[in-house]
């Protein structure tokens, strides 16, 4: 395929811009390792002392949970499928409830640093392992996604080098997780969350500037079929759906914030319980400011190519490259802005990476060295360093995996699908379920993660036909090539297919059974699946391998004396 015309490119302003964004979380990082210098304890250097208060928290959990994938890839989902993806907005208010009132009280008066530590109180030490080893796995791979995913789309539309992009991003964020723990972890998100809805903003205010107001743009929408929220298609079948995103998006990001250690981690360190449940719910608020920033702009990229898709005629060769191309269309004229945004974007990298290897390091401490290796609190907190380091350079080691795995929206939740759903049903078996032992325990994980990893490694090698995932139409019409020719010195050919494209023509002719009913189910109920088969499985093998044996010896000791 060949590469993606430069519709523009950086100044001076963009990459000072930039860089200042890099130096200041460099710096955080630099602080909290100099004020830290007494604190010798891992517990300190990963949960922060516990001394968090509600407010930082809660924009960093915003900021790592909106990662450069919801930068990107969110206004190309709105512009190629609809505004629906904003009822995401309804499951954040169910996942903030049932974290807050179900999860949270449990992990935080137990007093742990890893969540897994739960699994071996409640089930046995076995679950507690392979819960650790399903997050790390998920972990890396996500992340992966999240330092590939703006640097591919950027370096192809501004020209920025891709590995200069990621090398750096990677390094720095390496840098202060190393030097400054959880404190350093949690203030460069409250300062990358601030960029982010700048680096958004600038663009909104642009578009709406061009188009001619907000209700131009939401006319747009509306002709072009954009402002689709209420499909109430119940078919398992279509992509996004109000029940899918509600029901199975309830499930998914209920994975992330119930129970992923990177979350987990962070509301576990404030002060006290209250602060804790008040960061969640604070942070509800800063997820609705970013889900509405990032529907607006999918719809101000609609608005602005309506008449001229940039993809369908190969001026971009993603869809996640949509909106940096818009950016650098309507920005170029500002310099310092286009450099604000892809400031943005990599804030939105920093905060997930930082929040990932913390958490990465965290597990790894407390489930697979101190349970076997006796170490003082000061080679703890040592080997805790190493660990960020080390496990900040795995990620930018696994960056290039990320090229493999097509729309990066839809990788990213799917990973979380796939490994996050079951084990977001063996911890709700533990905490909801009173007769599940640890035979069911496991038994109902392994089987809960054979299924995900059967729908979702199917959906792979399947993908769904257009009939189910049903894009939003597009066009052409309205470009001028030859104009497009020249002034975006356009080399792609606008006939050629794009990667998906090409996958569907190979699968279409030859589809099993299974390929448009059970591989083609809706990516956001890969966790709905996990997670019931796990609960299903983990309540039966508990009840025939314990409580129901034991009520039946009961009732048969019962009947011999009443019959004596």
């Amino acid at each position: 395929m060949a590469a993606s015309p430069v519709i523009g490119s950086f100044v001076a302003a963009d990459y000072a811009v930039f860089a200042l964004m890099l130096l200041v979380s460099a710096a955080i990082g630099v602080y909290y390792a100099i004020v830290g210098r007494g604190q010798i304890s891992s517990r300190e250097f990963l949960m922060g002392g516990q001394s968090m208060t509600a407010v930082p928290v809660a924009l960093s959990l915003t900021a790592s949970f909106m990662s450069a994938i919801t930068v990107l890839a969110t206004p190309a989902e709105v512009y190629r499928y609809g505004a629906s993806y904003g009822l995401f907005s309804l499951s954040y208010v169910l996942v903030v409830v049932v974290s807050s009132e179900v999860f949270l009280p449990v992990f935080y008066r137990l007093g742990i640093t890893s969540t897994y530590e739960y699994l071996e109180i409640r089930f046995n030490r076995a679950t507690r392992l392979l819960g650790t080893v399903m997050f790390i796995v998920q972990t890396i791979l996500y992340t992966g996604i999240v330092i590939y995913a703006p640097a591919l789309a950027l370096n192809q539309v501004t020209g920025m080098d891709l590995w200069g992009a990621v090398i750096s991003t990677g390094v720095v964020c390496t840098f202060y997780c190393t030097m400054g723990g959880l404190k350093a972890v949690v203030w460069t998100d409250v300062l990358q969350v601030g960029i982010m809805v700048a680096g958004f903003l600038s663009v909104i205010i642009r578009a709406v500037v061009l188009q001619g107001g907000v209700s131009n743009i939401l006319n747009h929408a509306e002709l072009g079929g954009r402002l689709n929220f209420w499909d109430f298609d119940a078919s398992p079948l279509r992509r996004h759906t109000f029940w899918t995103i509600t029901f199975g998006g309830t499930f998914v990001w209920t994975s992330i914030y119930g129970i992923n250690q990177a979350q987990v981690q962070r509301y576990i360190s404030c002060k006290s319980l209250t602060h804790a449940k008040m960061s969640l719910y604070i942070n509800l608020l800063g997820l609705w400011v970013i889900m509405l920033c990032s529907v607006f702009a999918g719809l101000c990229l609609y608005s602005v190519y309506k008449h001229c898709d940039p993809w369908t005629a190969g001026m971009v060769s993603a869809p996640d490259q949509l909106m940096p191309y818009m950016v650098m269309d309507i920005l170029r004229d500002y310099p310092g802005l286009p450099g604000l945004f892809v400031a943005a974007a990599y804030s939105g990298t920093l905060s997930t990476v930082s929040s990932s290897v913390n958490a990465l390091a965290a597990v790894t401490i407390e489930d697979l060295i101190k349970p076997y290796i006796h170490m003082s609190e000061k080679h703890l907190s040592w080997t805790s360093k190493g660990l960020s380091f080390l496990y900040g350079a795995l990620c930018i080691g696994m960056a290039g995996i990320a090229s493999l795995m097509g729309s990066l929206l839809q990788a990213a939740i799917s990973i979380f699908g796939i490994i996050g759903g079951p084990l977001l049903g063996l911890f709700s078996l533990g905490i909801l379920c009173p007769y599940a032992n640890a035979t069911g325990g496991l038994a109902g994980l392994l089987s809960g993660l054979v299924m995900s990893l059967w729908v979702g490694i199917g959906a792979q090698f399947y993908p769904p036909l257009p009939e189910q995932s049903r894009p939003l139409g597009l066009t052409t019409h309205g470009c001028n090539f030859t104009t497009a020719a020249d002034a975006f010195n356009w080399t792609t050919s606008p006939t050629e297919p794009s990667l998906y494209t090409t996958v569907l023509q190979q699968n279409t002719a030859e589809r099993p059974f299974l390929a448009d009913n059970w591989y083609s189910l809706s990516y956001l109920y890969f966790s709905p699946i996990g997670s019931l088969t796990t609960l299903v499985v983990g309540l039966l093998v508990s009840l025939l391998s314990g409580t129901l044996p034991q009520m039946v010896v009961l009732l048969l000791t019962i009947l011999h004396v009443v019959s004596n």
